[in-house]
């Protein structure tokens, strides 16, 4: 009998349910598959220490929230069990639809966010920390434009992050919450400064 891959069957059921369930979706203002984020997310969490059931929530961390709320949620419950589920739903800002108001959305996740187990702030962090990467080299190519494509425009979403990556480093100090905070440190100075485009 050979070693069991560190990432087994349920990984890949994770990545074909969450490919299936976002397989219309792309990246805002994009063209990019949806999936990529959600890869990405998943390489974070497993690159900081996180285990399969948190590299396949990371998979999964956005299906609630875009596609299909609290039916999904349990059919993820069923499918790949309570610590998956309560992962997946420690990461989502409502599975409402349709959804409320941005502010009140994004402030009630930050309201929760110190009372979230551990294992699920470091989901939560990858997804965030993937999301600013994108929005900071997006920024550097196409400038304010950018912030067209956010619900929060560029105030809104500045200050979601940087209510973010405070709330992290304060609950989680580390690696990636340094991380976080420098690679928003950057984009805060691109948008003083202006960027550079191209």
């Amino acid at each position: 009998m050979g070693t069991p891959p560190l990432l087994g069957e349920r990984w890949e059921n994770a990545l074909a349910y969450a490919s299936r369930a976002h397989a219309m979706q792309v990246r805002k203002g994009t063209a990019i598959p949806y999936v990529s984020h959600l890869l990405s997310v998943s390489a974070l969490v497993l690159e900081h220490g996180g285990d399969d059931e948190q590299a396949i929530a990371a998979l999964l961390h956005d299906a609630v929230e875009d596609q299909g709320g609290a039916p999904r949620l349990a059919d993820i419950r069923q499918r790949f069990g309570e610590r998956v589920a309560g992962i997946v739903e420690a990461c989502t800002d409502t599975d409402v639809i349709p959804k409320p108001p941005w502010r009140e959305r994004k402030q009630t996740y930050l309201d929760h966010l110190p009372r979230v187990a551990p294992e699920a702030l470091l989901v939560s962090m990858a997804d965030k920390l993937h999301n600013l990467r994108c929005i900071l080299a997006d920024y550097r190519v196409t400038g304010e434009v950018l912030w067209e494509r956010f619900t929060g425009e560029r105030e809104g979403t500045l200050w979601y992050y940087r209510s973010l990556t405070d709330v992290y480093r304060a609950v989680v100090p580390g690696r990636m919450s340094r991380e976080l905070d420098r690679t928003l440190a950057e984009l805060e100075r691109l948008v003083r400064e202006g960027p550079a485009l191209g």
